[in-house]
């Protein structure tokens, strides 16, 4: 298991979620701690609960696969990661961040920003990696890099969270691309 690919891995899946959590921030006028702890916890919850979800239908799907599992795995990554550039040029979740405030609303933005995690997870089962131990340590970088977000979004424009989407998205290609080469060499 190398801790570097996991680390990276972690930053590029959080990514998302710190550019939503930028947006929110730049609209959070008061309780900005409170705000910023419930966004990263919410955020962090479920980029914690989907990779394993996904590991669960990795595993059922590993037999079937496996002669082409490092192909697997590069094409979720390549994919999620070229979703996650093309919705780093998407500005709406920039227009109205008051609106990330209500509980079913954060809901459903940590569910979607942790859809990534869910397909990622599914990697996990063809690498043989610890998935619960992988997924803890996703969930708390992005619980920190989600909070400190919130912060840097009452400093910074929405434009930096578009673009730390995009170097995350650009950073699980070359994942996909390093664990790739390495099976083929």
């Amino acid at each position: 298991m190398n801790y570097y690919v996991i680390l990276l891995t972690a930053i590029g899946l959080s990514m998302d979620a710190f550019a939503v959590a930028v947006a929110a921030g730049s609209g959070i006028i008061e309780k900005r701690t409170v705000q910023a702890i419930r966004i990263g916890f919410s955020f962090g919850l479920f980029q914690m609960i989907m990779p394993i979800a996904g590991w669960f239908l990795g595993t059922k799907l590993k037999p079937f696969i496996s002669a082409i599992d490092h192909w697997v795995v590069f094409g979720i990554l390549a994919l999620v990661g070229l979703k996650m550039i093309r919705d780093s040029f998407d500005t709406s979740v920039c227009e109205n961040p008051r609106v990330l405030m209500s509980g079913h609303r954060l809901f459903f933005l940590s569910v979607a920003t942790s859809i990534d995690a869910l397909a990622v997870g599914i990697s996990f089962a063809f690498l043989n990696y610890p998935v619960l131990l992988i997924a803890s340590f996703i969930g708390i970088v992005t619980f920190m890099i989600s909070a400190a977000g919130v912060f840097l979004g009452h400093y910074c424009s929405c434009l930096w969270g578009r673009r730390a989407e995009m170097a995350g998205g650009v950073l699980l290609i070359l994942i996909g691309a390093k664990i790739l080469y390495d099976h083929l060499h």
